[in-house]
């Protein structure tokens, strides 16, 4: 049994998230996590809420809510969603939490121990309009580099280039709009990053089997231009992490807080703090996933995100752990996804385009999403979902190839030997070639799912309920029956095996769905499958079972265009 360490980017709290944020980072985290837990290893799967800086000061202002107060209440919010996508988070924590607070601080004072962090005398833009100084992702612009006229000012989304809030052409307010701007001076705190060039250069390098999406922007980042810079580490803000080194004051550094770039992913570490207070664990409970020096050295340690968090993880965060110089787990594998763009668009939180998870959870359950976005997941490129590919997918893959494959097979079991595993007849060259079949595209799947290659997994998975599906239709039972009785026997107790196993290889991919058919199999016990043979001798001749409802419905071309039109526009 191997320990598997698993952390998908954390949300922003302001607002609840569309399909393009849970595919690139939450959901196929959750896909690895259980296919992990459903092979015999111990896992710690961590997500949290992303609580601090600026956007959640404006959502709160625009609730007209205290931003704690509202932090709260939208933390919930997206733990209920996440549960009702069936995401299995061992923890789901918030960045807020005091133990954020605690070890941030302790990072921190370490990294200035440690001769990392800089105090500049800086220039920062002040909105007059807003009456306030505005970080760099709230100051919008053109992109010097490519030309994009919705850059940030402190990345464009567009070329992922790093920009200060100076480079943009023709700045405005990302809150009011307003040009009104005026650079004032301020003293901050820089990570020295560019210190640590060397270090992040030597373990980038030795991260050979990263994907090259991970790669390449990890590298662009750390060699464009001048390299690697120095990045600030604190904010002027009223909401979020005091400035302290561990317990001390920060002379000069009096009402500022940490950027939340710096604080967010620490709360990876600060999250399996919280889970070990919820569950009334100690410390060393939780510091043996990311203490190297007790125990977390044999801890293979996975991220999930969409390439736009790649650079903050690649250089950012490992620069903040390794100059710590502290015993601290490294990440040991990036798994970084393109986007999900929506219906000749994009995905936009901020301009509410899309279908957005609750939403989505209203329409149908949770399997439906789940199979579409994971075998159409982003990741040698950008992907488009269109409503008339969801409704292909759902009909022919969910409820022609899965759901109709038990139905046939339980309901003519029922109807011709009653409801229990018959026990005539012996499988044949016909049974020996399913299983040979089965046994390589077992194989198949399970290596592209140790790969994390989701797409490959989805085509390996239903290529498999492809191969029972063929069986049934070149065996024909229903025809068997009228000839030889003991042979239609055999078949569907194949069939009836094929059911439960389908059941436990899905439980990745669609929980739901394979809780139900294995309920329907009365099978208690689902232990991966060693080998696709015994695994069609599982359900002994005799074993009771029940014709289970309908496992995936058909979407109407009637809803699908209803649908196309509700979500045309943008959410209110």
């Amino acid at each position: 049994m191997a320990r598997h360490l698993i952390t998908s980017a954390i949300p922003y709290i302001n607002g609840i998230k569309h399909l393009g944020n849970l595919v690139g980072s939450q959901l196929p985290a959750d896909l690895y996590a259980r296919y992990l837990r459903a092979r015999g290893n111990e896992v710690m799967f961590l997500c949290a809420t992303d609580e601090h800086g600026t956007p959640a000061e404006l959502a709160a202002a625009k609730a007209g809510k205290p931003v704690a107060d509202y932090c709260k209440e939208m933390h919930a919010v997206q733990a209920e969603i996440a549960k009702g996508f069936r995401l299995s988070f061992d923890h789901f924590g918030r960045s807020s939490s005091p133990q954020n607070h605690r070890l941030t601080q302790h990072l921190a004072g370490r990294l200035a121990e440690a001769g990392l962090i800089r105090e500049v005398s800086e220039k920062q833009v002040y909105s007059h309009a807003d009456k306030r100084f505005l970080p760099d992702r709230y100051i919008e612009g053109t992109c010097p580099n490519c030309g994009y006229d919705k850059a940030r000012g402190d990345q464009c989304e567009n070329c992922t280039k790093q920009l200060d809030p100076t480079d943009l052409i023709d700045p405005r307010s990302a809150i009011s709009g307003s040009t009104d701007l005026e650079v004032r001076e301020t003293k901050h705190l820089y990570l020295r990053q560019s210190d640590m060039r060397g270090k992040l250069q030597d373990w980038i390098d030795s991260k050979t089997d990263w994907p090259i999406l991970t790669t390449s922007i990890a590298k662009k980042w750390l060699n464009d231009g001048d390299g690697l810079q120095d990045r600030g580490i604190t904010r002027d803000l009223d909401w979020g992490i005091p400035v302290k080194k561990g317990e001390e004051d920060w002379p000069g550094m009096e009402g500022k807080v940490f950027y939340v770039w710096f604080d967010a992913p620490i709360e990876y570490i600060a999250c399996a703090g919280e889970w070990a207070e919820a569950h009334g664990k100690t410390d060393a409970d939780w510091e043996r996933w990311w203490r190297t020096d007790r125990g977390a050295d044999d801890v293979r340690y996975t991220q999930f995100m969409g390439k736009d968090n790649v650079p903050f993880h690649t250089l950012s965060f490992p620069a903040t752990i390794l100059g710590s110089g502290e015993d601290w787990k490294l990440v040991d594998y990036i798994k970084s996804f393109n986007y999900l763009n929506y219906d000749g668009g994009q995905f936009s939180t901020s301009q509410g385009r899309g279908v957005f998870m609750d939403q989505a959870l209203e329409i149908l359950p949770a399997d439906y999403w789940r199979w579409w976005l994971l075998s159409h997941a982003p990741e040698s490129s950008d992907a488009e979902f269109t409503w008339e590919n969801f409704q292909g997918s759902v009909n022919k893959d969910l409820a022609d190839v899965l759901g109709n494959f038990a139905s046939r097979v339980t309901k003519f079991c029922r109807s011709k030997f009653g409801e229990a595993v018959p026990e005539e007849g012996t499988p044949g060259d016909r049974e020996a070639q399913l299983i040979a079949d089965l046994e390589k595209g077992l194989r198949v799947y399970e290596r592209h799912m140790d790969a994390i290659e989701v797409r490959k997994s989805a085509a390996a998975l239903r290529g498999l309920w492809v191969l029972g599906n063929e069986y049934l239709q070149d065996a024909a039972p229903w025809a068997t029956f009228k000839e030889d009785p003991a042979a239609a026997a055999m078949q569907i107790r194949m069939a009836l095996n094929l059911i439960r196993f389908y059941a436990i290889i899905s439980s990745p991919f669609i929980p739901d769905a394979a809780a139900q058919l294995l309920a329907a199999m009365h099978s208690e016990k689902a232990d991966w499958p060693e080998s696709a043979e015994s695994a069609l001798v599982a359900l002994p001749a005799g074993h009771a079972f029940t014709v289970p409802d309908v496992t995936f419905r058909k979407i109407s071309d009637d809803e699908r265009a209803c649908w196309q039109e509700q979500f045309a526009g943008v959410r209110t």
